[in-house]
Order: structure tokens, then sequence, then C-alpha cells
């Protein structure tokens, strides 16, 4: 959780959201990374990351506008937050979704979701929040995870939430020319957050995935 303390319309705020993986509908870090498997999206919009198939260069993490790739220097592999796949793919719901006291974490379809979110904002708004409204950020395709915010026009005050995050033009280039060369260790244009891998890692073994999850299922997150 990020908690930030801030003034607005006159009175103290204490504004919290959930952090960790957006999910998004066209993931950075999928881009940027070279290991073959590493990361997946799965038909249901998560976006999955095979610890086993990381070679631990980072790129991913360079590729995440919302900085939230976690580089372990224990055993030099990235993690994140997986939305549970494992608890969806049976029926499931994320375990913050049911363990959250309050009720202020929702799951379910990206649709019913936003309906949702539209009943909520509009609450709001009867509040006195007008500028009340969903983050759900284009410049990455959308996100799984959408916020519903007091003060959506500001999303920066919920601890540096990005306004309008997109991938990086050098993520965009690396996918087009380099990536594929640096998936045989000839080419390493993006800047590693950290590494400490040995040039034979970067032959890391190849995994071809099979798992097709169809259950159409999305997540949306509300501040409180």
């Amino acid at each position: 959780m990020r908690f930030s303390e801030v003034e607005q319309n006159d009175k103290l705020e204490w504004l919290i959201r959930k952090d960790g993986c957006m999910h998004c509908a066209d993931p950075g870090c999928l881009k940027a990374c070279p290991a073959e498997g590493a990361i997946i999206q799965y038909a249901n919009g998560i976006v999955d990351f095979q610890s086993e198939q990381c070679i631990g260069c980072g790129y991913c993490i360079a590729g995440c506008p919302f900085n939230v790739p976690r580089l372990n220097p224990e055993d030099n592999r990235v993690y994140k937050c997986t939305l549970c796949v494992d608890r969806v793919v049976v029926g499931q719901e994320p375990a913050c979704v049911k363990t959250c006291p309050t009720g202020a974490i929702h799951f379910g379809s990206k649709e019913d979701m936003k309906t949702l979110a539209g009943e909520r904002v509009a609450e709001l708004k009867t509040r006195g929040y007008d500028n009340a409204g969903l983050y759900d950020p284009a410049g990455v395709g959308g996100t799984h995870v959408m916020y519903v915010l007091h003060h959506a026009d500001k999303p920066n005050l919920y601890h540096g939430l990005p306004e309008n995050p997109e991938i990086s033009e050098t993520v965009k280039f690396w996918k087009g020319v380099w990536k594929p060369l640096a998936a045989f260790g000839f080419a390493r244009p993006l800047p590693p957050a950290s590494s400490t891998m040995s040039a034979s890692a970067r032959t890391a073994r190849k995994r071809k995935m099979t798992t097709c999850m169809k259950r159409k299922t999305r997540c949306a997150n509300e501040t409180t």
C-alpha cells in the first residue's frame, strides 16, 4: 500500500492506493524482456512472470512505466504481482480481494468493474469530489487493474501515479530491432536496473508455453 498526505480544497487528505502490477494491455515489461517465456500475457489480460526463465537483465524494470518489477539480489531474478493467476485460473479471487477487510478491492470482468467504478465515481461527485474518475490510462492500452480516484485530474498525488504512462520510444525501438539479437547476447542497448548475470546466463533455456486461460477476468482497485 502507498500512502500520501496532501492538502486539497483547504483540508488535509490521506490518499491510499494499492501498489502493484497494473497488468497493462500493452505491457512495456513484455516488450523489453529478451528471454523467451520469462514474461507471458494470458488471454484474460494477466501479465505473469516465469522466474525460472528470467535471466536477471533488468530490462523489464526499465520498460515498466509504473516502476513495479523488482530484482531480487539473492537469486538475480525479477518478481512482481501476478494477480494470483494460480487462484484465478481455478475460479478464485486474488488474495488481496479476498482478504481486504473493508471491501475496497473488487474483482470481475473489466466491463463489470467499469460499471461499478462509474457508480462509485457518481457517488463521490455527490460528496463534492467533482474531479473523481477512473484511472485506466490509454498510453499502455488501458490496464486490467484500475483505480477510482477522488482527484482523477491529479493522479500524481497518489504517491507518484503517472498521469499518462507510455512505453518509451527506446523500448519500442528495442523490440523491433535489437531485442531479437539481445536474446542471443549480441546487443544490450537498454541499461539494466541491476545485474550480476554471467555471460552463460544469457543463454537461458527456452520453454514453450502452451498454457491458455480463456476465462476473461479483470480486477479493479478502488482507493479510499
